[in-house]
């Protein structure tokens, strides 16, 4: 975690180009133990895209046994919940009320091509927490399953296909985290619903989580971090950075001013509560922001998967 005077840029994402040899080594691992299947006469795709094949690498510092190990832990844990059933299950109303508590894809993207992702903990009033805490721990669980995968399938690779620079994969997000205006008590309450999310994406959604900007954070920030640490493993505490009231010049050093909330010091008019703001680059490709559980592939275009 770092404070308000650093303005580095953190990024894991690997380059191919340099990894190959491994990768190629770890499919190797995973089709040997029917965890992975290459592209075939009958199947023009493999079971799994590089990118997510080296974010299990990246999260285990590229050691072939560990990433290995937490694949297949992963896999089962997909299957024991069904995921690709669950997903197209989802009703797109559902998904969209879904979207309301957890952080939400501006539809802009850093100065990488990394899409950003807005929190505003403000946002989650006693009302909407009310409605959340009518969900059973199932559904609420089901939710952030079917939020993950959005990002997985539609986001990242959307954003990995539009022009950025440098060329390397799209296989994070940025974040800003709003607590302005957040009480401990609130948080307190919250917890345990953020709890789950985190340690959702780090033990099945790993190295999705790239620069994170925790702004606004009040004096009692200390106490929460003793909460939350834990939640991340170490390489992603790193990426972590706190600051004040002011974070606009951090921000545009990550960000470019059109693709920036004006709340947060940019020059684009998008509150939480909007819907994604796609830049023009995106529209070009997707003309309108899919509603529901939607996938995007190279070639194809978005997918509705309902």
């Amino acid at each position: 975690m770092t404070g308000q005077s650093s303005v580095s840029v953190h990024s894991d994402r690997g380059q191919n180009g340099v990894n190959d040899p491994v990768l190629e080594a770890f499919k190797s691992r995973l089709a040997s133990d029917g965890l992975y299947r290459p592209p075939t006469h009958h199947h023009a795709q493999a079971s799994h895209d590089d990118t997510t094949l080296m974010r299990f690498l990246r999260a285990r510092q590229y050691n072939i046994t560990n990433a290995q190990k937490k694949f297949a832990d992963s896999e089962a844990w997909r299957k024991q919940h069904d995921i690709d059933n669950l997903y197209k299950s989802f009703s797109p109303d559902e998904v969209e009320s879904a979207r309301r508590f957890y952080p939400r894809w501006t539809g802009r993207r850093d100065k990488r091509g990394l899409p950003l992702y807005v929190f505003r903990l403000a946002s989650l009033d006693e009302s909407l927490r009310k409605e959340l805490d009518a969900l059973s721990p199932e559904r609420r669980y089901q939710r952030i399953i079917v939020l993950h995968e959005t990002m997985t399938r539609f986001v990242l690779p959307l954003c990995n296909y539009l022009p950025h620079e440098p060329p390397t994969p799209v296989s994070s997000v940025v974040s800003i985290i709003d607590l302005e205006n957040v009480s401990l008590s609130a948080m307190w309450a919250l917890r345990s619903h953020l709890q789950q999310a985190s340690t959702m994406a780090t033990a099945h959604y790993p190295e999705t989580l790239d620069t994170t900007v925790i702004i606004n954070s009040p004096a009692f920030f200390p106490t929460i971090w003793g909460w939350i640490k834990g939640w991340f493993d170490e390489g992603t505490r790193r990426k972590i950075h706190v600051l004040g009231k002011n974070p606009g010049d951090f921000l545009r050093h990550l960000i470019a001013a059109e693709d920036l909330p004006a709340v947060y010091g940019g020059d684009l008019p998008w509150v939480f509560e909007d819907e994604p703001c796609l830049d023009s680059e995106a529209l070009k490709v997707v003309k309108v922001m899919p509603k529901g559980p939607v996938a995007f592939v190279e070639g194809q275009g978005v997918i509705t998967l309902t």
